[in-house]
């Protein structure tokens, strides 16, 4: 009997989280000595408001002096970030002697610039595998010898986001989801060709049932790197490189790419983006 569109496990194709796994999620912060966890809706929000307010602050100079001092003997002392940096070196050590790195040299009008790495679903665009009446993009995948039809939304604001760090940054997209799904949708998603590179599911590093996405593996000077994705998960191993966004599925009122936009353009100018992002998530409370 052949199987339907509802009996396809599509989570092998196109990697994504669920509104109750967004919902009942823990997302650690990481603080000096202790451990801390927001859960929900309301919570996340003002994580969110929080992390942008103190971005304004603490890129004005004297505080992101102060505090990186602080940020890097806390981080230093802590016995998670050692056990994170214990495996990360465990898990990769195979990749850096047998593997090249995932991008191509950089481009010499490109020099300098940092590399922004870009998640794609329920952070860009999302995903569903049924008709949604708000559907930018129609995509068909084929799936075990059938073409099945995949209905992608943008995410409120994507374009003006995606076309200003496009000006700033060498943008890179990095996706869990498999190439023959992820591409097509980039395809359509950014026909002006912001992003430099794309990375699939193949580039990813498989830990404990997880993709993650390893930055070490870029080729590029990890002070010059951020990551912008709605996963912990994916940035296991360079935690103090990303910029948390929350997962986006339906809300077209979604202003927060709107809101990111600001601080990727203060950010672009810095010189190592870790002490930048260190001062925030050092700071990070429970509001």
């Amino acid at each position: 009997m052949n199987r339907t569109s509802k009996e396809i496990d599509f989570s092998s194709i196109v990697t994504q989280v669920s509104k109750d796994d967004d919902r009942n999620r823990s997302m650690p912060i990481p603080t000096s000595g202790t451990s801390q966890t927001i859960n929900g809706p309301k919570t996340r929000s003002n994580r969110k408001q929080r992390f942008v307010s103190l971005f304004f602050c603490c890129l004005g100079g004297s505080c992101r002096r102060r505090q990186a001092k602080t940020a890097y003997a806390s981080a230093a002392s802590t016995t998670a970030d050692h056990e994170r940096v214990a495996l990360h070196s465990e898990i990769t050590t195979h990749v850096e002697s047998n593997e090249k790195f995932l991008l191509p040299t950089l481009r010499d009008n490109e020099q300098g610039k940092i590399c922004l790495v870009i998640d794609l679903d329920e952070t860009l665009v999302h995903s569903v595998f049924r008709p949604a009446p708000n559907a930018d993009f129609v995509v068909p995948v084929e799936i075990d010898g059938q073409v099945h039809q995949i209905y992608v939304t943008k995410r409120p604001h994507v374009d003006e986001f995606l076309r200003r760090v496009g000006e700033l940054y060498e943008c890179v997209l990095f996706t869990a989801s498999l190439a023959k799904y992820a591409d097509p949708v980039a395809d359509l998603l950014d026909p002006k060709h912001i992003f430099r590179s794309r990375l699939f599911r193949e580039s990813c590093t498989y830990y404990n049932g997880n993709y993650i996405k390893d930055l070490s593996r870029l080729g590029r000077n990890i002070r010059k790197v951020i990551i912008i994705d709605n996963s912990p998960l994916s940035y296991l191993f360079h935690q103090d490189n990303a910029v948390p966004v929350t997962s986006w599925f339906d809300d077209m009122h979604d202003t927060e790419l709107l809101t990111l936009i600001p601080i990727f353009e203060r950010l672009a100018s810095v010189g190592d983006v870790i002490p930048a992002l260190q001062d925030i998530h050092h700071q990070r409370v429970v509001v």
